[in-house]
């Protein structure tokens, strides 16, 4: 390490191994190292200081650096070189119990609605469940269904079936398959079944396309903020009721002023 110093009052060859020494410590050490460690470590008439200055200097412009951290000292990457070192990795999220319910149903009831496959598991399903089934990828929106409030069917993916290892839809397992796993262990209801499940990018009869073949995030957002018969009719009742009053209020007012100011005493 040819580096040029101060004038010292210790040798160069002592000076130059207490270098090493530090240096050596240094990068043996997986947290940082506080200035005292490092002074018991080299002869005393050694300034620890006058070293540490020394290192930092020499690796000033190299890819590692010399830094005080914490009140103490370590090796670390230069700044303009860190993102050279980040390494991004997708993170493992398992599903949820209730998406995991949600896409089974999807996969074998395809083409179904959010009411449909709450019809199916017994609960309510929230939004955020069929969102992150499509931001996964695995399911996707097909078209809107020929009955009130046009709700938006739901169909899978060909990344579900790469994911899941299938050629197609067809290959999902059966009853059968799905007793012999170990799925079905009590009494089955007469006349249960399993659906044949079916993919078919085509619409079905009762299926309207989406306008938009690719909707946005908020486009996707507004298509399931989908309004049922019955809200509109009570929306329409309520309009009514609120007529019904005014036509009263406005009755009184002008029976009111009909009346003569005596009248009123």
């Amino acid at each position: 390490m040819s580096v040029q110093r101060v004038l010292r009052t210790v040798s160069p060859e002592l000076f130059d191994e207490a270098v090493r020494t530090v240096e050596a410590l240094l990068f043996a050490s997986a947290e940082p190292v506080a200035r005292e460690s490092l002074m018991e470590r080299i002869p005393r008439e050694v300034d620890i200081d006058d070293v540490l200055q020394t290192i930092a200097d020499f690796y000033a412009g190299r890819g590692v650096n010399l830094v005080k951290v914490g009140g103490r000292w370590a090796f670390r990457t230069a700044a303009d070189l860190a993102t050279l070192l980040v390494r991004e990795q997708a993170e493992q999220k398992k599903l949820s119990r209730a998406a995991m319910e949600t896409l089974a149903i999807l996969a074998y009831h395809q083409p179904v609605t959010r009411a449909e496959i709450e019809s199916i598991r017994g609960v309510s399903t929230s939004k955020g469940t069929l969102d992150v089934l499509i931001e996964t990828g695995w399911a996707r929106m097909r078209g809107r269904r020929r009955a009130p409030g046009r709700p938006v069917t739901y169909g899978t993916t060909q990344a579900f079936l790469e994911h899941f290892g299938l050629a197609d839809i067809g290959d999902l397992p059966g009853l059968s398959e799905l007793r012999g796993a170990g799925f079905f262990d009590g009494q089955l209801p007469a006349g249960f079944d399993v659906p044949a499940p079916t993919d078919s990018p085509q619409l079905q009869d009762d299926e309207d396309p989406i306008e938009d073949e690719e909707p946005t995030e908020a486009q996707a957002e507004l298509l399931e903020e989908e309004t049922s018969p019955q809200e509109g009719e009570e929306a329409v009742n309520s309009e009514a009721a609120e007529s019904e009053d005014g036509d009263s209020q406005n009755s009184t007012l002008e029976d009111g002023a009909d009346s003569e100011p005596g009248d009123r005493g």
